[in-house]
C-alpha cells in the first residue's frame, strides 16, 4: 500500500467505531468524522496527538453521515477546538431541529450530543482536505444520506459506510423507513 500524502493523517479506531481521516491545510486541520459520544474524551486526545507538531489546529469536522459513530464526538471536539461542523445538505434540517427520531439516535438507542452545524455538503461539491480536492459524492444505502469523498489525483477514496473492505456497510431502512435496499441492488 502506498503512503498518505503528506496532507493527510489516518487515526484507527477500534471495531464498529469509525476511523477518521485529518486533513493538513497549512495553520487549519480538519477531521473527517468523530467517532462515538463514549469515546468523546478520547477523540479530543486524539486530535491533539495527530496535530502536535503540526501548526495546525482542528477548524472544522466534516460528517459522511450522522450515525452517532461518525458524530457523537462532534460536541466535543467543537468544545475542545472550537471547530465548526460541516453536515450532509440532506441531514440539515433534523441537525438544526435536532429531531434524535429521524436522526436515528432514539431507534437505536444511541447517544449523541447535541451540536448545531455550520455548513453543509451536498454530492457535486468539491471539499478542500489535506491540500487535495475530493469530490463529494451520494453514497445511500448504510444511511441514505450518507456522502463519500473521492480523490482522483491520489485515487483515494473516504467511503465511510458505504464500502467495508468486503463488501458495504450494515443497510439500515426500518430505522427511519427509507430506502437502502433498493440502491444496494442498483450496485
Amino acid at each position: 500500500m502506498k503512503p498518505l500524502p503528506a496532507g493527510l493523517r489516518f487515526v484507527e479506531r477500534d471495531w464498529l467505531s469509525s476511523n477518521q481521516v485529518v486533513g493538513i491545510d497549512g495553520a487549519q486541520a480538519t477531521v473527517v468524522d468523530t467517532g462515538y459520544a463514549k469515546h468523546a474524551a478520547l477523540t479530543v486526545a486524539l486530535m491533539r496527538q495527530v496535530l502536535d507538531g503540526t501548526g495546525a489546529r482542528l477548524a472544522r469536522i466534516v460528517n459522511t453521515h450522522l450515525h452517532s459513530d461518525h458524530c457523537g464526538g462532534n460536541r466535543a471536539l467543537a468544545d475542545a477546538f472550537g471547530c465548526t461542523i460541516t453536515v450532509p445538505h440532506a441531514s440539515a434540517a433534523e441537525v438544526a431541529e435536532w429531531d434524535e427520531r429521524r436522526l436515528s439516535f432514539a431507534a437505536t438507542g444511541q447517544r449523541c450530543p447535541r451540536f448545531a452545524h455550520d455548513a453543509t455538503l451536498r454530492p457535486g461539491d468539491t471539499l478542500r482536505l489535506g491540500g487535495l480536492d475530493w469530490d463529494v459524492h451520494a453514497a445511500p444505502g448504510h444511511d441514505p444520506k450518507s456522502l463519500v469523498f473521492h480523490c482522483e489525483r491520489e485515487r483515494l477514496l473516504i467511503s465511510a459506510d458505504a464500502l467495508w473492505e468486503n463488501g458495504f456497510g450494515i443497510v439500515f431502512p426500518e430505522i427511519d423507513g427509507e430506502s437502502g435496499f433498493d440502491e444496494q441492488h442498483e450496485v
